[in-house]
């Protein structure tokens, strides 16, 4: 087999990884040709970051355009409405569910029972819009250049965040919908995605639409995040659960957003 044939069909590959993931994460369809094997899923973990672009791309869209003629505050609860539509609230129903199990339990069984039930009771419905409050409250003091860096960062960053719990956490159930992805990601595939993270970082530092520092203490911030969420996870249940990996994609997110409002330097006033 030739270098270009190799090549051919390992660019093939990822896109079909890609594909895979996109689906998982969201309500987008792919296309059929992309099949599927149960082993996939787990390889497609790295391309959850380029996931997060695409929804932070379809948030962007829906502000900038919902901006043109409605005020800011509608154009960003419109924008935050299209991304939960978009991933099917799929992360916010995990953040929701680590509300309620880790606010409603304190041994590990009683936790991960909580956490699988349906049903949402006080703490995850509590914690939940308040997440949402602050979330769409921190985007709205954003003017719209920092606003719309901000979305796509905050959405990269954010699930780099859970996927580092994939590379370097146990999963603990036995069964569950992020079962398929809950072996340990290889260094390569991780590194892969901080890549990717790491490319809007890039574009928005070069083009001035958020300051380096800005940036830097949002790593932090999201970092912070996701190692104080981790050390929680570890101390009550030993490690993750697909609902744990919504929840850190969720705080991280909030986290970086409040970092950038609280370091941004703007005239802009709502």
């Amino acid at each position: 087999m030739s270098f270009f044939t190799k090549a051919g069909a390992w660019s093939l590959q990822q896109v079909r990884l890609f594909f895979i993931a996109l689906q998982f994460f969201t309500r987008i369809q792919i296309p059929q040709w992309v099949g599927f094997e149960a082993d996939w899923l787990h390889h497609a973990a790295r391309y959850f970051v380029l996931v997060g672009l695409v929804v932070a791309s379809v948030a962007s869209a829906v502000y900038v355009c919902a901006a043109l003629f409605l005020p800011h505050l509608v154009a960003v609860l419109l924008s935050t409405i299209a991304s939960i539509y978009l991933t099917g609230a799929f992360h916010e129903d995990g953040f929701a569910d680590v509300c309620d199990g880790f606010g409603g339990a304190s041994s590990k069984e009683r936790v991960l029972e909580i956490m699988k039930d349906s049903r949402i009771g006080a703490y995850g419905a509590i914690g939940i819009i308040l997440m949402l409050a602050l979330k769409c409250s921190v985007l709205f003091y954003l003017p719209a250049p920092a606003l719309i860096a901000t979305l796509f960062i905050g959405h990269a960053l954010s699930r780099l965040a859970a996927t580092t719990l994939i590379w370097r956490l146990s999963y603990v159930r036995a069964e569950g919908k992020a079962k398929p992805l809950a072996e340990r990601i290889s260094t390569g595939e991780y590194i892969t995605a901080m890549l990717t993270a790491l490319l809007p970082m890039m574009i928005c530092g070069v083009t001035g639409w958020l300051s380096w520092f800005s940036m830097l203490i949002g790593v932090v911030a999201v970092a912070l995040a996701g190692l104080w969420l981790s050390a929680l996870f570890v101390r009550r249940i030993g490690g993750y659960t697909g609902d744990c990996l919504g929840a850190v994609q969720q705080f991280s997110e909030v986290a970086f957003y409040l970092a950038i409002l609280a370091t941004l330097r703007t005239s802009f006033y709502p």
